[in-house]
């Protein structure tokens, strides 16, 4: 190592192939080895502090560094997402990582790649603690000559700085003033802009901090206007954010919103790193702030590249939109009295009579031995018209329900950080939560099986002959058998559900995004045809049950289109649904004169209750941790809420399954024994 130091001080050397030696050196063998990370920066530091000579020599490599490079791109760009937009910058991100970009070392953005070139040397040098860079940059400065207190030129190093800080400004006024944000918040056109009021601050602030450091004057100039011109430009940005949440994002703004977010975020860095120099003029004094800007950097340098990062920046609000949509409409699946609680019975009894009708077009459909392509075009098209039809007549599907009601329970949890405003209030939403979902899953299985025997023995009396062949029952009854890949198919279907419920949450987003009930509403010739009245109810329709519509018809293509697929790629898809399942039994049971063992029947119920587990947990499951995810929360009182459910379950246990009696719905003490607290955190009531 000394010799390596040594070789910075002779005349000549490459100072960028030094560099990339030094680092290798402390690099450790592998990146999450932060013990041996820092023991080799400890050592390095304790070398430097005990060799005058060589701690000059990389004092001096240093301030080359600084005064020899163009840093403006490093502190302009690195970590910032680029004006190019949303495909343009995945397509570069793919091209770069396939075909690397020429590496310049003029430019110490680039010097940093070559540097830091392995893609994992940011998790060790964010592991070393702050205090370990900052005490080997304090023992490289220790005895670097105190700055003149004459008048003095700008030194390279600060003049780049002070030129990020103007280039960072021109970037937030451009951003700032974009017609996607102006679309989102019209009070942008008519007050004056905070974005233009911040770049000419910062042009006022550059030019005094100029001419303090030249002068030598002792007082640094006052940032505290162009602080509070920034703030407002913070606050405008989570009034966009907020907006956009309510009334729809795109891809677009929701880039545009993070670069702008980026941006402020840089820019208060920088000025922070520059208000340390103090009235001494000391860069000695910014070795902690610069420490925490250094990780940032090499973070982004060796991550530049990293696809998976860049999508979860972009998609985090869309997603936010996504499920905020669906956690309103799973509200309405959250029951909280009696009415409530036999409405969803109820709708969930309709949707059971029809899917035993969409479980016996299929088997018809199956008998005709259309081509490969047009039979499961006739399935996708039989259960997503089916599922469209459900939602049409106020029928409900039990298995839809987890994908909207895991999102308004993610609602609820709370606040940013995962801390949940009212435990008890949460276990109550659970509660109701579990009962409204057996409550969907009774209606539709103890309807859909029924009627499935119903329709095959109408049909057997009609036509003479059963509705299926003792085979086609033998083969329908193996499909619910656990030990068939059932469950395995019943995850498959779960996936669906949760892509269902993402899917309706997108054109709920998309609807209101842009605006098309409201230009619905003004169409002419739609107005001449309809009136004006009927029109605006269609607007109306469409505007609250657009998302809903589409995610059932999708639903349905979804699970037509397993089995396709599985069997365009040779490999073992399929779908398993308990309502379709359970319609299959009847079909099966009446098919055999109703002669199966009981053993049999009780196993086949046994394997449609798994089927629906599997279902419901899968969608659950998946929908919550992106709810969660999508609103930042890290949720780490899990086991505070089980112990709170246990408890729940163990005082008061028929809230998880049946409804209270309308006379225990009161407030007050009397809540706590005989019905639901109605706490704060819960989601509105239903309205059917």
């Amino acid at each position: 190592m000394d010799n390596l130091l040594a070789r910075f001080g002779l005349p000549g050397d490459d100072d960028t192939a030094l560099w990339i030696a030094l680092v290798d050196r402390l690099r450790p063998p592998r990146a999450d080895q932060t013990e041996t990370a820092v023991a080799r920066l400890n050592d390095l530091a304790a070398l430097l502090r005990t060799h005058p000579d060589l701690r000059a020599a990389l004092r001096a490599a240093l301030g080359r560094l600084f005064e020899e490079r163009k840093q403006v791109s490093l502190y302009v760009a690195s970590g910032l997402l680029p004006s190019t937009g949303f495909f343009s910058e995945t397509a570069r991100r793919l091209s770069d990582r396939l075909l690397p970009d020429v590496i310049d070392p003029a430019y110490m953005k680039d010097l940093l790649s070559a540097v830091f070139h392995r893609g994992d040397d940011e998790v060790w040098v964010r592991a070393i603690p702050d205090d370990c860079w900052q005490a080997l940059l304090d023992t490289v400065l220790d005895d670097s000559p105190p700055p003149p207190r004459s008048p003095q030129l700008l030194p390279r190093g600060i003049g780049e700085l002070l030129e990020a800080v103007r280039v960072l400004s021109y970037h937030i006024s451009a951003i700032g003033l974009d017609p996607e944000l102006v679309r989102v918040d019209p009070g942008l056109e008519e007050y004056e802009s905070p974005f233009l009021a911040q770049n000419a601050e910062v042009l006022a602030w550059l030019a005094a901090f100029e001419t303090w450091w030249q002068s030598g004057d002792a007082l640094p100039p006052d940032d505290k206007h162009l602080e509070v011109m920034l703030q407002q430009c913070r606050e405008v940005l989570q009034r966009v954010r907020k907006r956009a949440t309510r009334i729809g994002t795109s891809l677009t703004l929701t880039f545009k919103l993070e670069r702008l977010r980026q941006h402020l975020e840089r820019l208060t860095d920088l000025l922070a790193l520059l208000d340390r120099l103090g009235p001494e003029r000391d860069v000695r004094r910014l070795t902690a702030p610069a420490v925490t800007l250094f990780k940032q950097l090499v973070h982004a340098e060796c991550r530049k590249n990293r696809l998976s990062d860049y999508w979860s920046q972009n998609v985090e609000l869309l997603s936010l939109r996504m499920t905020e949509s669906a956690s309103k409409t799973g509200e309405r699946y959250i029951t909280t009295t009696r009415k409530e609680y036999l409405g969803i019975l109820g709708s969930a009894a309709l949707g059971g009579a029809i899917i035993a009708l969409m479980a016996a077009l299929k088997v018809l459909l199956a008998r005709q031995h259309f081509a490969p392509l047009n039979e499961a075009l006739s399935f996708c098209l039989n259960y997503g018209l089916g599922f469209v039809l459900i939602h049409i007549l106020g029928g409900t599907v039990a298995t839809k329900q987890p994908a909207m009601t895991a999102n308004a329970i993610a609602a609820s949890v709370g606040e940013a950080g995962g801390k949940p405003r009212d435990l008890e209030g949460l276990a109550s939403v659970i509660a109701r939560t579990v009962r409204s979902q057996l409550a969907a899953i009774l209606g539709n299985v103890g309807v859909a099986i029924p009627t499935a025997i119903a329709l095959a023995l109408a049909i057997q009396t009609v036509s003479g002959a059963p509705f299926v062949d003792a085979g086609k029952a033998a083969r329908l009854l193996e499909e619910v058998d656990p030990r068939s890949g059932a469950l395995f198919f019943a995850g498959i279907a779960g996936v669906c559900l949760f892509l269902a419920g993402l899917i309706a949450g997108y054109y709920d987003n998309l609807s209101a995004y842009n605006r098309i009930p409201q230009r619905l509403a003004q169409l002419r010739w739609a107005g001449r045809w309809l009136g004006p009245q009927r029109l605006q109810r269609v607007a109306n329709y469409v505007e609250n049950n657009l998302g809903a519509l589409a995610g059932n018809f999708f639903f349905g293509f979804l699970l037509g289109g397993a089995s396709a697929l599985g069997v365009l790629f040779g490999l073992p898809l399929d779908i398993r649904h308990i309502a379709f399942s359970s319609a299959y039994v009847g079909y099966a049971t009446a098919a055999t004169d109703f002669s199966l063992p009981w053993a049999t029947i009780a196993y086949a119920l046994f394997g449609v209750a798994l089927i629906g587990l599997v279902n419901l947990a899968v969608s659950f499951s998946l929908t919550l941790y992106v709810a969660l995810r999508a609103r930042g929360i890290s949720f780490a009182q899990g086991r505070d809420l089980v112990r709170v459910l246990l408890k729940h379950l163990r005082t008061r246990p028929r809230d998880f399954f049946l409804p209270p009696p309308e006379a225990g719905i009161v407030h007050g003490s009397a809540a706590g024994t005989t019905g639901d607290p109605p706490p704060a955190s819960d989601p509105p009531r239903p309205q059917h």
